[in-house]
């Protein structure tokens, strides 16, 4: 579906059109010969966003990215950013995009390949600066092929904010990066937004996507399943959390009975259950004679919510 929320308070980039949205998939299709990667895909994404797009394995997600970016060619519908064509806006330097497919270029410093990256774009930030924001500075002078994980992570991120850009797609952007660098990075991006920038970034990290999204999209099988924020996404699971200590309970055959049950796990003696109606679970516990300890009820965590959300799309459709 296609929200129609307002978006952030936010300036509007330098060249926007007033109302126009950053981007606007208007019902694409794209499949590679039997698979559909993508099917009648329709959403929009507003200047000063920051929407984070999840999916399980296979859902979609690299090939909207794809279509995004103008990687790809829908074969029905069409993409727009900012009122043109990707090839477009890309060209005018109002795209900045970070890709886990493609290596980097080798023989070089992180210094010259990000002066190179800089020099190409229409509208460069200084190099000093472009280092200093993506926390490259101290490794300037390394060659790239002598990288870590972590650290070419943060080298394509300089890349991607080498230049004064709109729209900036970030593709699993902290994978490899250590706590302290996630954190900088997340920081970084608060602050893109905030100048009116739209940031989409696709990440298995769910928890990244329940404290900095402003919107999450869930893919699966090339179609939206869900629309909304982190708040909208989980209440949309229609079940609660119930966690508690249970001397016993792998041998505790009842629980298996209590109604009301989405799921139920056992370790030890810690029982996590997910619940319809967490209030009539709750009491049936009681009511088989069992005293639960350190009793916790609660909403679903964003993860928790994704998976009852896709396991039920795909106990719908199977």
């Amino acid at each position: 579906m296609t929200t129609t929320a307002a978006h952030p308070a936010g300036r509007t980039p330098a060249g926007a059109v007033p109302g126009t949205a950053a981007v606007r998939f208007e019902n694409v299709s794209k499949a590679y010969g039997d698979v559909s990667a993508v099917d009648g895909l329709t959403l929009e994404l507003h200047p000063g966003e920051t929407v984070a797009l999840l999916g399980p394995n296979g859902a979609g997600k690299s090939s909207t990215l794809d279509l995004l970016l103008g990687l790809r060619t829908p074969d029905s519908g069409s993409v727009r950013l900012f009122g043109t064509g990707p090839q477009e806006a890309i060209a005018a330097g109002r795209v900045g995009a970070m890709l886990q497919s493609g290596g980097l270029m080798e023989d070089v410093t992180v210094e010259e390949l990000v002066r190179l990256v800089s020099s190409l774009h229409p509208k460069p930030y200084p190099v000093d600066e472009v280092l200093a924001r993506a926390g490259v500075a101290q490794i300037a002078g390394r060659m790239v092929n002598k990288l870590s994980g972590g650290q070419e992570q943060r080298v394509r991120f300089a890349l991607a904010t080498a230049g004064n850009s709109d729209l900036i797609v970030l593709d699993e952007p902290t994978t490899g990066m250590d706590v302290p660098a996630r954190q900088a990075f997340w920081a970084t991006m608060r602050e893109q937004a905030e100048q009116g920038r739209t940031v989409l970034f696709a990440t298995h990290y769910l928890e990244e996507a329940d404290a900095i999204a402003d919107r999450v999209l869930v893919l699966h099988k090339g179609r939206l399943l869900a629309d909304g924020t982190a708040a909208e996404i989980k209440a949309r699971a229609g079940a609660r959390r119930i966690s508690f200590a249970l001397p016993g309970a792998a041998d505790t055959a009842a629980l298996r009975t209590l109604p009301f049950l989405a799921a139920l796990d056992i370790s030890g003696d810690r029982v996590r259950i997910q619940s319809h109606n967490a209030d009539a679970t709750v009491h049936a516990l009681y009511g088989l004679g069992l005293f639960p300890r350190e009793l916790e009820v609660g909403g679903l965590g964003l993860e928790q919510a994704f998976v009852a959300i896709t396991e039920a799309e795909e106990a719908r459709t199977s």
